[in-house]
């Protein structure tokens, strides 16, 4: 029998789960996503009562259907399945991530004046100054070095860039980026914010009133004060609403580049061919960066609520249902993506132009602009100042969490140029 058949007889021989708390899951999901785009498009947990998507044309149109002007699918009660999270207030901590028109149309319209794509081009000089930083404090002049490519690096500069963007100092940088792992990091069996995130979310919320405080009787060019300042027919941000949107972006923004940073380095060491090109610059870092987000997206699920029936399949989610958006399996669906499993830096641009790593519609991701620069910078001055690079895959960490799926931990070895 063809390994192919045995595993087919395996999947037809076992029952369909899919937890995204389930660790085991998480260390691979893409076996799970492919035979709920098979077996289940329209998936539902019977344990614990939410719903999956998971095909790329059922994905892409419901995030383009929200929960207002007839759509079904409703932001208002947040993105994520964790306990604490799931409430109508979820946007008092994840701005206008959590809501619907017209709601959710004004505040992303008063943050956009603040936080615009001059001002994210105008970041390049500093995000460089960043990278060249933690290089230079890891890497030797010449010969070769081990570090951990998240605690060394890709962990520190992504929440420096959004550090500096808020006017967060330096010496508090630390600490911030500290409470902000402990946010969405998920121990096993736990199926909520475990109490060390709750208390770092208080630590963040506090440490963010004071600084819009600080703002207000101190203003800077940062986007602290952008967003105090922002208006539109004469309406502006409150307090709160800057602070939610701070926390945003400290959530969102760091955790989803770090892991996209390590996701890339991971996934390009495993296939020497890719890694000789790009390190010989055969091959564009732009192209490495897009197909790490298709192949293995930092954000792999996004929740939202029903506000009425949908029948998908033949197969009916009820209005107030919690349901799911598989980011990770849309990306690999193979009627889009040509062998989806494949890592491939040669796939066409009107393929990736079709991934979903950033969402779409009303709530495509604002800071994709940045996170993409951020990754540009950072992996084309690793390629500039290094001829070779490997991970040591054993000693890998994954870091677990309900939504997001990255490293806490990638040790490498490199020799520099």
């Amino acid at each position: 029998m063809s390994a192919g058949l045995d595993h087919a007889v395996d999947d037809a021989a076992s029952t369909l789960e899919f937890d995204p708390y389930d660790h085991a899951i998480q260390d691979d999901p893409y076996p799970v996503y492919a035979r709920l785009r098979r077996e289940a498009p329209l998936y539902h947990n019977e344990a614990h009562d939410f719903w999956v998507l998971s095909r790329h044309a059922d994905v892409a149109a419901a995030l383009r259907s929200d929960g207002q002007s007839g759509g079904a699918y409703s932001n208002a009660m947040g993105v994520s399945l964790d306990r604490s999270a799931w409430n109508p207030h979820a946007h008092t901590v994840m701005s206008f991530l959590a809501m619907d028109p017209p709601e959710q149309t004004r505040l992303r319209k008063l943050v956009s004046r603040g936080f615009t794509p001059r001002r994210v081009l105008q970041l390049e000089p500093r995000i460089r100054r960043i990278t060249d930083h933690y290089l230079d404090a890891t890497l030797p002049a010449s010969g070769a070095a081990d570090f951990d490519w998240i605690g060394d690096f890709a962990g520190k500069v992504p929440m420096d860039v959004i550090s500096e963007m808020l006017g967060v100092p330096p010496a508090d940088r630390a600490e911030v980026r500290r409470l902000a792992d402990l946010l969405v990091m998920r121990e096993h069996g736990l199926r909520d914010v475990p109490p060390a995130g709750i208390e770092a979310s208080l630590q963040l919320f506090e440490y963010y009133r004071e600084h819009v405080a600080q703002r207000h009787r101190r203003p800077t060019d940062d986007l602290t004060s952008a967003l105090i300042a922002a208006e539109v027919g004469g309406d502006r941000m409150t307090d709160d609403e800057v602070v939610a949107f701070l926390f945003l972006m400290v959530v969102a923004g760091n955790e989803t580049t770090t892991k996209l940073l390590g996701n890339a380095v991971h996934h390009l060491t495993a296939h020497p061919r890719w890694r000789d090109r790009v390190f010989a610059g055969e091959t564009p870092v732009e192209a490495w960066i897009e197909e790490t987000l298709r192949y293995d997206t930092s954000t792999q699920l996004v929740a939202r609520h029903l506000v009425q029936d949908v029948t998908l399949h033949g197969v009916t989610a009820p209005a107030g249902a919690a349901l799911l958006f598989a980011l990770g399996s849309a990306n690999r669906d193979e009627a889009v993506f040509p062998d989806p499993d494949t890592f491939d830096l040669d796939r066409p641009k009107d393929q990736l132009a079709q991934i979903l790593s950033f969402g779409g519609g009303r709530h495509f991701c604002l800071g994709s602009s940045l996170a993409r620069l951020e990754a540009r910078v950072a992996l084309a001055e690793i390629v500039r100042r290094v001829r070779a690079i490997e991970v040591d895959r054993a000693a890998c960490v994954r870091f677990y969490s309900a939504n997001v799926r990255g490293f806490a931990r990638v040790p490498v070895r490199v020799e520099v140029r």
